[in-house]
């Protein structure tokens, strides 16, 4: 079912429950500029609209998954400049807001450069990562003489460590997709040609799956980032407790003792 079908971002949902959110500014790179983030702020909000969604894949058309901002276009700002970025990182912000706080899984499966804010900021803000053996990976922002941003100031940290962090943030390494792997950052790599099939298979497995336990369970993960785990401990618990009386738990278990396959109906 398409959901939306022109423009700079497309959205649409399959039989499966998988929505696929595409990047389409390939002519740029898929670069972020005002337009383009209203356009992936109105389709993520579409997603999260849609009780039918299971699981978001989120992929980038053309080349590049997604080279960052537009640069030429921030470059013809000249003095206005510091009121554009104030917009297009206000409109940013929301965006990843929004993927942090879908109920759905969300995956990103990255060919070619995922670069900058928006880039480096998106994978850093999904929930896996897969991407192909001729990705790259780069932060950048200091590059132009700007600051990390999308999150990634917390993100990265926490998805890597401090000090590797840092050396990413301050000396702009082109990661290839093995060092991505190495540290924590994306969760698998793939043969380029095999990208979209192995993503679209996590896509279906994570869509089989219990959604109110995986929505709860990406809920618990983002929002105990820098918590103590004695903070974090009545929430689990509460949440366990709550989903310990839904239809999807008792099949789940009634499905281990059958010694078969659950059926999950999101109930």
């Amino acid at each position: 079912m398409k959901l939306i079908d022109s423009g700079h971002v497309l959205l649409d949902l399959d039989d499966d429950g998988v929505g696929h959110l595409r990047l389409n500014r390939p002519e740029a790179s898929n670069g972020m500029d005002v337009p383009f983030l209203r356009a992936l702020y109105d389709a993520i909000m579409r997603a999260h609209g849609e009780p039918g969604l299971r699981v978001l894949l989120l992929t980038g058309e053309g080349r590049n998954f997604c080279a960052g901002g537009d640069v030429k276009t921030f470059a013809s700002k000249g003095a206005a400049l510091p009121d554009y970025l104030r917009e297009a990182t206000s409109w940013l912000q929301v965006c990843v807001q929004g993927l942090l706080g879908l109920q759905a899984p969300v995956i990103a499966a990255v060919h070619g450069y995922a670069a900058g804010g928006g880039g480096f900021g998106l994978v850093c803000a999904s929930d896996l990562v897969i991407a192909g053996e001729s990705a790259r990976f780069m932060s950048g922002a200091t590059r132009v003489g700007m600051a990390p941003d999308a999150g990634s100031s917390v993100t990265l940290v926490q998805l890597v460590g401090v000090r590797k962090a840092m050396e990413i943030f301050l000396t702009n390494p082109t990661l290839t997709a093995a060092d991505a792997l190495a540290i924590g950052l994306i969760t698998r790599v793939v043969p380029d040609d095999d990208l979209h099939d192995e993503a679209l298979a996590l896509a279906r497995t994570l869509a089989a799956g219990a959604p109110k336990a995986l929505g709860a369970t990406k809920r618990l993960v983002w929002s105990g980032l820098g918590a103590r785990v004695e903070a974090q401990l009545p929430e689990e618990a509460r949440t366990v407790a709550e989903l310990s009386g839904t239809a999807d738990s008792r099949e789940g278990l009634a499905a281990v003792l059958e010694r078969r396959a659950p059926r999950f109906t999101g109930r």
